[in-house]
């Protein structure tokens, strides 16, 4: 595969929050995998810019969005076997092995998955919400307010902590779809 060369300008008429010659220079000209390679610039920018159409072939899109969703799905001790149903038909459909109705019906069932997720996690996020609430009430009114602080503060720090955690496996999971992501479109172009 060719990836396609696009300018500055392209990347400008996308309306970014800054201005790419932050990085590039005025007459930059590059592909995907150029883009992809700016290590000055935040990976997330980065995938802002060649995930968009025309940057990188339907095919190639579609089996790294199927990537991702499988190296999320290992992240589940029992994925729904819907979901894993889904991300197979969604490549077989890339390599041309699955028609455009079976791909819908994947979808469809991929979508009912992520309803009842979303309802389920609302649901439990209300309920651990309000006992927290009401839990944080009875242990405030029966302790002293040095018992208070201190909790606060090792609330605080846990909650700190726990950002951190998640930004570190964030990255970490930027970093992994990038180099997959340049893997695929290197191996595409040979």
């Amino acid at each position: 595969m060719n990836l396609p060369t696009h300018t500055i300008a392209d990347i400008r008429s996308y309306g970014p929050c800054y201005d790419p010659a932050k990085y590039l220079p005025e007459d930059w000209q590059g592909t995907a995998l150029d883009i992809l390679r700016v290590e000055a610039c935040e990976v997330q920018d980065r995938f802002w810019v060649v995930l968009r159409e025309g940057w990188i072939d339907d095919r190639t899109m579609r089996l790294f969005a199927v990537w991702c969703a499988r190296q999320a799905l290992a992240l589940i001790e029992q994925p729904d076997p819907r979901s894993v149903a889904a991300c197979d038909v969604a490549e077989r459909y890339a390599n041309g092995q699955a028609t455009g109705e079976e791909l819908s019906a994947a979808r469809s069932a991929a979508d009912a998955v992520w309803s009842a997720a979303w309802s389920a996690a609302w649901s439990a996020a209300r309920s651990a919400a309000k006992s927290a609430a009401e839990s944080a009430a009875w242990s405030a009114a029966a302790s002293a307010a040095d018992a208070v602080r201190s909790a606060a503060d090792a609330a605080w720090s846990a909650a700190d902590a726990a950002w951190s955690a998640a930004d570190a496996a964030e990255s970490a999971a930027r970093n992994a779809q990038l180099a997959h992501l340049c893997e695929m479109l290197e191996v595409d172009r040979d």
